[in-house]
């Protein structure tokens, strides 16, 4: 049995994110957890990440070195920071392990270096690990691509007041999502972010995008199509962050039996 558990590493393991899938990954029969990482300067590296994270020990220590954690892998699921998420894109690669990628915030470059790693090994990037999210982004395409050309679209993300960037990755999709179906050439200039002062009517084409902050909501996405006589919103609100850890998970396994190459959540999903 222990031979056909998927041997997974969690890369920010003491972040939200992290631990919560060294908890759900420590419970699950499918899995085994076989690394986990942190920054350098870390507090707990060298403690075992089982009582930082269950209370319990799981015989694998918190280190700071992705390299000595992938021996013996088959997957890194990773939910650390942009740089630390394009630096483990170049790791996995060398050693052809596969690798999930939930890490938000990235910079063109950082994208630029996961894709690159995309050619060697097996990846899978997305902004939002659920689900539901997905289907939200599925959802969002469809509507787009009927009404979205005759209504002012808004999108709204609202999550934690601990949140560092804005907006979301999953908020930015979304964007990108609509701007495809809409075929936008220059999705920057389209968006808006919030509006202030005297701006006057709303002009034609814009999507604007607002992030809301506060207390430990885990994350709400709303995306309004507003038409004459007539809205339609879809809405996904995150409860919990379990949805998150299962579709990671999930998509980890799924990569398996891929060949190399940059996947999303609508790949692991069938939704494409």
């Amino acid at each position: 049995m222990r031979n056909n558990r998927l041997r997974l590493v969690v890369s920010g393991a003491m972040g939200r994110m992290g631990q919560a899938l060294v908890r759900h990954v420590a419970d699950d029969e499918g899995c085994e957890l076989v690394g986990a990482v942190e920054r350098p300067d870390h507090p707990e590296l060298g403690r075992d990440i089982g009582q930082l994270a269950l209370c319990r020990p799981l015989a694998v220590s918190l280190e700071h070195d992705l390299r000595n954690a992938l021996i013996g892998a088959q997957a890194v699921i990773d939910f650390s920071a942009p740089e630390a998420s394009a630096r483990h894109a170049d790791l996995a690669a060398q050693a052809g392990v596969a690798l999930v990628v939930g890490t938000t915030g990235l910079h063109d470059e950082q994208k630029a270096r996961i894709r690159a790693a995309a050619e060697k090994t097996r990846v899978v990037l997305a902004p939002n690990m659920s689900v539901g999210v997905n289907l939200l982004f599925y959802l969002a395409r469809r509507a787009a691509e009927t009404i979205g050309a005759d209504t002012d679209i808004e999108i709204v993300e609202t999550h934690h007041r601990l949140k560092v960037d804005a907006p979301s990755g999953t908020a930015l999709r979304l964007a990108e999502v609509v701007g495809e179906a809409l075929a936008v050439d220059d999705l920057a200039e389209r968006l808006e972010h919030g509006r202030q002062g005297r701006v006057g009517p709303r002009a034609d084409g814009r999507i604007g995008m607002h992030a809301v902050r506060g207390g430990d909501i885990v994350g709400r996405h709303d995306l309004h199509f507003f038409g004459p006589g007539e809205e339609l919103c879809l809405t996904h609100a995150a409860t919990s962050r379990d949805n998150f850890v299962r579709g990671a998970i999930r998509a980890a396994h799924w990569l398996q039996k891929q060949p190399p190459g940059l996947y999303d959540m609508g790949d692991v999903l069938g939704l494409k």
